[in-house]
């Protein structure tokens, strides 16, 4: 009889430990960490989409004038500041042509001074009555010719002076070298690519949609861009006037915002585009537990019992996240999976102890 009693007593015991495991946390205790409560709010509906990354700013630098090239300062992958010399040709044939429009221009300064003094002589002596008004009006014309020379000379210097320009070439803005199209010591002609590159710091997705969602998008005009840091909300959304005639799909431009998202041009990324709103279970993401590929929250009911529920996922939105399954509208989840878990653990070990 005592050994059927020790025997009744052992199952009672493990009972009460598989009881504490599963239900841990007595009503009287005070739980260490708060509590939101799971429910269903008003969220935008969204169609996921394949889009492509590209460069805003991308372009195949050409050269503006001919010659040989003496200098390449960049190649392939390189990063280029805005206004940096990437490409510097021998200017032989600039500068002479720099100096002979430099010496025009003096020619035509020294031909102008003498055609005012001589218009100067011949107005005072019209004035006198000592000259003719032809003699007055020739040297009228002459000195108004003169001014004309000076001015077309200046203009030559500027051209000679912008032709030498061109035999160094400046990036346009801040990138990345993509594509070298010249070697040193080869020549040149006007028009020639040289370089090409494009800028990182302002990058969009295109995206091509069906022409049942195309509407949807337009009227919305809001999109989120999947990257490896999480969701990048879209700063402008472009819908093409017209669809493609083979596919039947809308182009869509989708821009990012200023920043470094770890994306590259060429690169495929998701993008989620908002086409109504429709109704969701939430619950704050920082309640999420994920255990291998196992995804939970600890549920608190109306006795403060703390469980450990597996649930299924959805999309995140802000700093919350959707329940497909697992949870109902209206329970309680612990903020604080980590403190939940060790507490679940130390209730438990106390009540086998008890």
């Amino acid at each position: 009889m005592t050994s059927n009693l020790v025997s009744l007593h052992t199952r009672l015991g493990a009972v009460a430990l598989v009881a504490a495991l599963t239900f841990a946390g007595a009503a009287t205790a005070e739980l260490p960490f708060a509590t939101a409560t799971a429910q269903v709010d008003e969220t935008p509906l969204e169609r996921v989409f394949d889009g492509t990354v590209e460069a805003v700013n991308k372009a195949t630098v050409s050269a503006q004038t001919g010659g040989r090239i003496a200098e390449v300062f960049y190649d392939v992958d390189d990063y280029v500041e805005p206004g940096a010399p990437i490409v510097r040709f021998t200017d032989v044939e600039q500068q002479a042509a720099l100096k002979q429009a430099q010496a025009s221009l003096d020619e035509a300064k020294a031909r102008n001074a003498q055609a005012e003094e001589e218009f100067k002589r011949a107005a005072g002596l019209f004035e006198s009555g000592s000259s003719s008004k032809r003699e007055y009006d020739q040297a009228l014309a002459a000195r108004d010719s003169a001014k004309a020379r000076v001015d077309s000379a200046q203009s030559a210097v500027a051209a000679a002076e912008q032709q030498l320009e061109y035999t160094l070439v400046r990036a346009p803005y801040a990138g990345i070298v993509t594509a070298r199209h010249v070697e040193v010591g080869e020549t040149v002609r006007v028009g020639q690519p040289l370089m090409s590159g494009l800028s990182l710091e302002k990058l969009r997705v295109v995206v091509d949609v069906p022409q049942e969602v195309a509407a949807q998008v337009r009227e919305h005009r809001k999109a989120y861009v999947q990257t490896a840091d999480g969701r990048v909300e879209a700063v402008g959304v472009t819908i093409f006037p017209f669809a493609d005639s083979a596919s039947n799909t809308f182009r869509v431009r989708v821009d990012l915002p200023d920043g470094q998202f770890a994306l590259y041009p060429g690169m495929f990324v998701k993008v989620a585009f908002v086409i109504g709103r429709t109704h969701r279970l939430l619950v704050p993401t920082a309640a999420l537990i994920r255990r291998s590929e196992v995804t939970g929250v600890y549920v608190v009911d109306a006795d403060e019992r703390v469980r450990m529920r597996q649930v299924r996922v959805g999309g995140t939105f802000g700093d919350r996240t959707e329940v497909l399954a697992g949870l109902t509208d209206g329970e309680r989840v612990a903020d604080d999976p980590v403190t939940a878990g060790i507490y679940l653990k130390t209730t438990a070990v106390k009540n086998s102890d008890d």
